[in-house]
């Protein structure tokens, strides 16, 4: 035989079935691979040497202690170092009464790192369903024991589900529109039907009416501006306002009945 037969002899491809079962071989080697690695990391994590040895927690730990919060959080916890679910950890960690945030690290090799922020109540929530709950300053209605607050003074807002954060902005601006009267809002409530009322420190009740917050805030200047005009008449203190009248606005004193129109005799005095 020569050279060049021998050589193409030599270069000529495997038959398919050879290709085929070294194919198949290589891939089996790989899985092979692939599980034994798989059983490996298994088996390394459960090893005792991963098991968390602690839990720091650090940032605002004001309304509980650090050893209250390890209590309330710890039996909701599972797995170690590698198979723990951060997920899990955190909203065991916010569950704990007061607790708004937790950011959970882990730290190489067995530890935990929780840093926390706390609610900073800014009023009481009084829902549809009737139980007294809190508002922190994000607008946020969360579950506490209301008599744990130590302001006595918080306001309380009360409106559909899901609008506290709205109530709450609203409220501030209700406040200063309202402060020339010499009286701080109480409460302040939005209907179902969208309609405003607030509550003063004075015991006075001011129906503020629907529309936008705009609208309500212009009707409360306009009202703010001419009620001394009414009180200092009958030297009485306000005791309810109805805004919600198009062209004026009805009051009542305390001791007195009237449904004075400040606007609209001021209309009337204009047109002779």
């Amino acid at each position: 035989m020569s050279t060049a037969t021998l050589a193409r002899t030599t270069m000529s491809p495997l038959p398919p079935d050879v290709r085929l079962m070294n194919a198949t071989a290589a891939a089996l080697a790989a899985v092979a691979a692939i599980l034994v690695a798989a059983m490996a990391a298994m088996w390394l994590a459960r090893q005792p040497f991963f098991a968390i040895r602690s839990i720091s927690v650090d940032g605002d730990v004001a309304r509980n202690s650090v050893s209250t919060i390890r209590a309330n959080a710890a039996p909701k916890l599972a797995g170690n170092f590698m198979t723990m679910d951060l997920r899990a950890v955190q909203r065991a960690f916010e569950s704990v009464p007061w607790v708004r945030l937790a950011v959970v690290r882990r730290v190489w090799p067995n530890r935990l790192r929780v840093q926390l922020e706390e609610h900073r109540p800014v009023a009481i929530w009084s829902g549809e369903s009737g139980a007294e709950k809190l508002v922190n300053s994000f607008g946020e209605v969360f579950e506490a024991n209301v008599g744990d607050v130590e302001d006595d003074a918080l306001p309380t807002l009360a409106g559909p589900e899901g609008s506290a954060a709205r109530i709450l902005a609203m409220l501030g601006r209700v406040e200063a529109g309202l402060a020339p009267l010499g009286a701080h809002v109480e409460a302040l409530t939005l209907s179902g039907r969208g309609s405003w009322q607030a509550t003063l420190d004075s015991g006075a009740v001011v129906e503020l009416g629907r529309g936008s917050d705009d609208d309500v805030l212009a009707r409360a200047a306009r009202f703010v501006a001419t009620l001394d005009q009414v009180t200092s008449r009958y030297h009485r203190p306000l005791e309810y306002a109805d805004l919600r009248h198009s062209d004026g606005y009805a009051v009542r004193l305390k001791g007195v009945s009237t449904t004075t129109d400040a606007d609209k005799n001021a209309k009337k005095k204009k047109g002779g």
